[in-house]
């Protein structure tokens, strides 16, 4: 069984209908003390990271994903949800995050890109998959939505994808048990989809 954690913040609708699509069996779980049931976990994510974190400190959320990570488990963030498994965010001020992978949130450098080249990055990219992850089964550089004015950095052994958007950066990660992406899966059709597909069917 997956559950989607519902804590105010999230498209869940659209992570709940894509699941449902491949016929699995779905939660959107509202309850702390029930993803302990779940067999994965999927935190989605949409807004302000500091407002995301207080969401789920004051449902008691917080708490039981870090459990439910040490349990071995596995347990996938995307896009504002990734964000939310490392350590600290710098998205207006200095925030702390769930910890659970290293590494911290920073805004594009706008810098570093040209004049056509806006923030938020919002549309199709294609994700520059490492090392034949089990994720990307089935898929090669597949194109999927973006929709962010933030990115992570954190250590190489952690990174499983990056995209170009001005200058490269990591859109996919994975630590142990613990994944991420910064794209939308479940609004990326096709490519999402197996993208979802190949998560649940991780041992």
């Amino acid at each position: 069984m997956t559950a989607i954690i519902d804590y105010n913040i999230g498209n869940l609708a659209s992570v709940y209908n894509a699941c449902k699509f491949l016929k699995q069996e779905v939660h959107i779980v509202q309850d702390p003390e029930k993803l302990k049931l779940f067999d994965r976990i999927i935190l989605p994510g949409v807004g302000a990271f500091s407002s995301a974190m207080d969401s789920l400190v004051q449902t008691g959320m917080k708490d039981s994903i870090i459990q439910y990570a040490l349990s071995g488990k596995n347990m996938l963030g995307i896009c504002l949800g990734m964000q939310l498994l490392f350590d600290t965010s710098e998205e207006f001020g200095k925030h702390i995050g769930l910890g659970l992978i290293n590494g911290t949130i920073v805004k594009f450098d706008k810098s570093k890109m040209s004049k056509n080249e806006k923030i938020p990055h919002v549309g199709w990219n294609t994700i520059n998959t490492h090392d034949n992850h089990t994720l990307f089964e089935g898929l090669q550089n597949p194109y999927l939505y973006f929709v962010h004015s933030y990115h992570v950095k954190t250590s190489k052994n952690n990174i499983i994808g990056s995209t170009n958007y001005g200058y490269e950066f990591t859109s996919a990660v994975q630590k142990d048990n613990i994944y991420g992406f910064q794209p939308h899966p479940e609004k990326s059709h096709n490519n999402g989809l197996q993208i979802l597909k190949n998560f649940i069917n991780l041992k």
